[in-house]
This record gives structure tokens, sequence and C-alpha cells, in this order.
């Protein structure tokens, strides 16, 4: 103690002191247990988790590495009100002291419970335990697979009710430890092992009674995975009534124990045979009954059959009457029609335009010669004719009067007829036209009235 005092007399480095302190909370504080809620926790790659433990004044830094984190049965979340157990040190690079913790539990509950309640939950969310999905047991399975323990009282109950009930059934037995290390990973490689098999037809999966930590195997998630991939029913039988482990909820069907487990699975043999005797007998009494009546059905079907016949003899005969009449008036009408378009095919022929077009084409050349006559006679009376209004017109023509010495006087270049002498003047110019060609003269003198 005096040497510490000295060395706490001189000039320290910081790690120095750090580390004093370190020592003396390690010394003092070397086995806790601490009370308080996880906050800010952080699990890095490393598989260590880093957390703070408080409550309602204070909060302390907390570390828990990874081989503790390892052992744990359930998961740290934040909220959860812990009880942790380890020691007080320093983080020297912060100088920050902390908790490293060994060991932890929930508050107010156990680890094992904590740890079923938060993988029940995890499992249910992914709808392993849910009743879709399960199968209903064979009604008389051929083969029954057995998984348990070799030495425990669960194997020698359930084959024993094997036997009394059927002891036709063939029995398949994976013997495996039902507690400890290794144990889980044991159970589901016989499940998948006994499910593998073609002539497996249904499992049965347990063990007898023992404390909860004992059942815990049966909670493993490798074994509730195991008993939901198999191919065949699975039947779970572990502990007594009162306990209740995951692989029960995942089973297809949930014995309270390995006894009632082998009775759910097989049939009793002597029930089942008498069973068969009554449903055989109630089978023939059925079969008797239904052709008892099926052979009233039949006797009243033929006696109808029968009355039918001669109705359909009376019927047959009228339809042939019928049959026979309406021959008989299809063939009458169809001769009327034939008459009736043979008239009218006389009446046609004798209104036909045909004889009427031959009879014209008898009188078109006459016809034809007396237009020819007629057109030629008028042609010769209108041409008489118009000889006679040409000469009459040649008569009264002013060309005519020319050729007789007189001429046509136009003044230039109004070509005015000129009537009168006073109607020119001296200089002016004249056309005169004659009755061939026409003269351009000029006037030289106007004497007014005519040369005697």
């Amino acid at each position: 103690m005096a040497g510490r005092n000295l060395a706490l007399s001189l000039p320290l480095s910081v790690s120095d002191v750090t580390r004093l302190i370190r020592d003396s909370l390690e010394d003092q504080f070397r086995d806790i247990w601490i009370v308080g809620q996880v906050s800010t926790l952080r699990a890095p790659s490393s598989g260590h988790l880093y957390l703070t433990i408080k409550d309602e004044q204070s909060q302390l830094r907390a570390v828990f590495f990874r081989s503790g984190v390892a052992q744990l049965r359930f998961v740290l979340q934040e909220g959860m009100a812990i009880i942790a157990r380890g020691r007080i040190s320093v983080y020297e690079p912060r100088g920050e002291y902390q908790l490293v913790i060994d060991t932890v539990e929930p508050q107010g509950i156990g680890a094992f419970q904590l740890a079923f309640e938060q993988l029940k939950e995890r499992l249910a969310h992914e709808g392993l335990f849910d009743e879709a999905r399960k199968r209903p047991l064979p009604i008389f399975p051929g083969t029954v697979g057995i998984v348990t323990s070799r030495t425990g009282a669960a194997l020698r109950d359930i084959l024993a009710v094997l036997h009394r009930r059927c002891p036709l059934v063939h029995v398949l037995i994976v013997p495996v430890p039902v507690q400890g290390d290794g144990a889980a990973e044991r159970i589901a490689a016989a499940i998948t092992m006994l499910s593998a098999m073609p002539e497996v037809e249904v499992l049965i999966v347990g063990r007898g009674g023992g404390a909860s930590e004992d059942l815990w195997v049966f909670n493993e998630e490798i074994v509730v995975r195991a008993i939901v991939q198999s191919r065949v029913p699975i039947v779970s039988a572990v502990g007594h009534e009162i306990d209740v482990t995951l692989s029960d909820f995942a089973a297809d069907y949930r014995a309270p124990t390995p006894s009632a487990a082998a009775e759910a699975v097989v049939p009793v043999l002597d029930e089942l045979g008498q069973r068969l005797d009554d449903v055989s007998l109630r089978l023939r009494r059925s079969v008797e009954t239904a052709i008892r009546t099926q052979r009233h059905r039949l006797d009243t079907a033929l006696r109808i059959l029968r009355e039918m016949r001669f109705r359909l003899q009376a019927q047959a005969q009228r339809l042939d009457d019928v049959a026979d009449n309406l021959v008989r008036a299809f063939t009458n009408r169809l001769n009327a029609l034939d008459r009736d378009r043979a008239d009218r095919h006389h009446a046609l022929l004798t209104r036909s335009p045909q004889r009427r077009i031959e009879t014209s084409f008898v009188l078109l050349p006459q016809l034809c010669r007396r237009l020819e006559h007629e057109a030629r006679r008028g042609l010769f009376c209108h041409r008489q004719a118009v000889l006679a209004h040409m000469t009459a017109l040649d008569a009264l023509s002013p060309l005519a009067i020319l050729t007789r010495g007189y001429s046509v006087v136009q003044a230039v270049p109004s070509e005015r007829l000129v009537r009168r002498a006073s109607e020119v003047q001296v200089g002016d110019m004249l056309l005169a036209r004659l009755s061939e060609g026409r003269l351009v003269c000029r006037v030289i003198e106007v004497l007014p009235h005519p040369v005697a």
C-alpha cells in the first residue's frame, strides 16, 4: 500500500492512471450482479454485443463477448429488463469504465422460458405451426418409425401399446439421446432418415417426463424444422400432458404421453376386425336392400315398358295411316300444281310477244318500202317548193337588180347607204357595189338633180 501511495505521488502518464483505476475497479468489483434495462444495443460482425444498462437515474456501458453470447438461450433486445453478472473494468483507449458481462438472465422470467417464447413467435411467424399444413394420420399404417431414447420408459410403453393394439404393424427404431449436447442434431438427423424411407408411413418422436431443462432439446429450432420438413406425418409425445414443447406445435398430432401416441397411430386389431365385420354386415344388408329396391323398380319399369309397347304399336299404326294420307295429299297437291303449271304455260304461250314480233317481221319490209316511197315523194314536193321560193327570192333580191346596171353606194368608212346626193359632199369617199366587184370613188361634184 505504501508503494502504491508512493507511486501516486509521482507524475503519472494517462495510461498509468487508467491502468491503476482499472486494477482498482477490477479488484473491488470482481463479481457483481447488476439490474437494469438494455439500451443502445449494438451487434457488430465480430459477434460481441455492446450495450448500455440503465435505470431511471444512471447508465452503465457493458460488453458481452462472443464466447458468452454463444451460450445464451434467448436473444437480447432493446428495452429488455435483465440481471447481468460480471466485473467492472476500464476500456483504456477511451478511459471509460464498463461492465464485462459473464452471464445474463431476463428479469422476472427464466432464460429458458424467454428463449421458448422468442423462438415460438419467430417460427409461428414463418407459418411452421399453421394448422392448414398439418396432415391426417394414416388409418392403418404398415410401418411406424420411432425416434426416442433406447433406455427410456417411453420406448417400452410405445412398443407395449403397439404390440397389444396391432401385432401386425412393423416398427423401425432409431435410438437417440433426448437431452444434453448434440441431442438436437441427432434427433433431427433421425427424423430425416426415417422420413426418407418409403415404407415408413408415420413417425413417433418423444421421450418420457422430466424437468423443463431436460425437455429443452425438443424446443431446439433444428428439431422443429426437421418435423415440419418430414415426408410423413409426425406424432409428438414429449413428457407428460402438462409439458408443452415447440415440437408439439410443429407436429401433425400432439399426444399427451408416449402411450397415447402409440394409441393414436394404430387401431386395435380386434376392434378393427369387429368394425370390419359390422361394416361388412351393414354393407351386405344395404346391398340386399338396394337390390330389392332396384328389382322392384325394374319390375315396375318392365310393366310400364310393356304398356308403353302396346301404346307404341297403336301409335305406330296411326303413324302409318297418317303417313299414307300425307303421301296421298302430297301427291294430289303435286298433280294439281303440275296441271296449273301447264295451264299457265299455255296461257303464256298464247300471250307471248314472240308471235307479235314474228308478224311484225313480215310487215316490216312492206312498211319500209311504203315509208321510202312516201319519203321520196315528200322530198320531191319539198324540192319543187324550194326551187319556187328561190326563184321568187332571186326576183326580189337586190343582187338581181344590180345585174340590170344598178349599184349600191355606201359612205366610207361608215358604210352608210347613200340614197340622195344631198347626203354627201365634195371630197367624200364612196364605195359603189356593182353586180360584179366594188368601186371606191371620190365625190367631185354634187348635182342637185339628175342629168336629163
